[in-house]
């Protein structure tokens, strides 16, 4: 009997921590779609940089391009938030122009098209695969005091979160209505509908196993894919 019982407790303490473990591979395929869409909000509208690092005009310049960039950071300076603001410059509509890697995360996707299908890759406007998801814990972790942890448990807590990757990428699938609060004369608020661009965008948490190199992730121990649809003005 107490045998039973150990055998019992051990197999729901696995099952416990393997449920613990699809819900965390689970938060990081989330945060992959984030990832995923703020790499084009950033391309579409310019990515936060620090003004101090953009003050020298380009090499070659002539005086009249001189001239327009110091009135560009002059610009920037103002909008400042700590130092950093949207860099303008280089914009652009991410469109569907890069070959994919057929990763796990790709080919776990089944409306895309792949190269077992008999036909050509779907082009994407990004793909990023093998993001550490423990390198964003770590400097948190840096101070354990802060999170109640001794130093010996921390460190075993950033080399067990580095088993967590994740990877994004995008498709433009086409132009649609975009709908944004609007304001007119009148009490009540209207929408205001304008043209936009939808983007599908595809996330996937990956869970490694013990041992794996931070250069892998063809075999993970727990994959989850998620997807979803985003549509920005233009």
């Amino acid at each position: 009997m107490g045998g039973a019982l150990i055998v019992i407790s051990s197999g729901d303490h696995q099952s416990n921590n393997t449920s613990d473990q699809y819900q965390q591979t689970f938060y990081v395929a989330e945060h992959a779609l984030i990832e995923a869409e703020k790499r084009i909000i950033n391309r579409m509208i310019g990515p936060w940089t620090e003004v101090s690092t953009i003050t020298t005009p380009p090499v070659g310049s002539t005086p009249t391009e001189i001239t327009a960039h110091n009135n560009y950071i002059e610009q920037l300076t103002a909008t400042a938030i700590d130092g950093f603001a949207r860099n303008t410059d280089g914009r652009d509509t991410p469109r569907n122009t890069l070959t994919p890697v057929e990763t796990p995360c790709f080919k776990s996707f089944r409306n895309l098209i792949r190269n077992d299908s008999g036909g050509n890759l779907s082009l994407v406007t990004d793909h990023f695969t093998n993001q550490n998801f423990g390198s964003l814990i770590e400097p948190i972790l840096n101070t354990p005091s802060d999170v109640g942890l001794e130093a010996d448990d921390a460190e075993k807590e950033k080399e067990y979160l580095k088993r967590y990757r994740y990877e994004f990428f995008s498709i433009n699938v086409g132009s649609s209505t975009f709908k944004g609060a609007g304001a007119s004369l009148k009490k009540t608020s209207t929408n205001a509908q304008r043209q936009g661009t939808a983007y599908r965008i595809y996330g996937c948490g990956y869970l490694m196993p013990k041992g794996a190199e931070l250069g892998e992730f063809e075999d993970p121990e727990i994959l989850i894919p998620l997807e979803t649809l985003i549509i920005l003005s233009s």
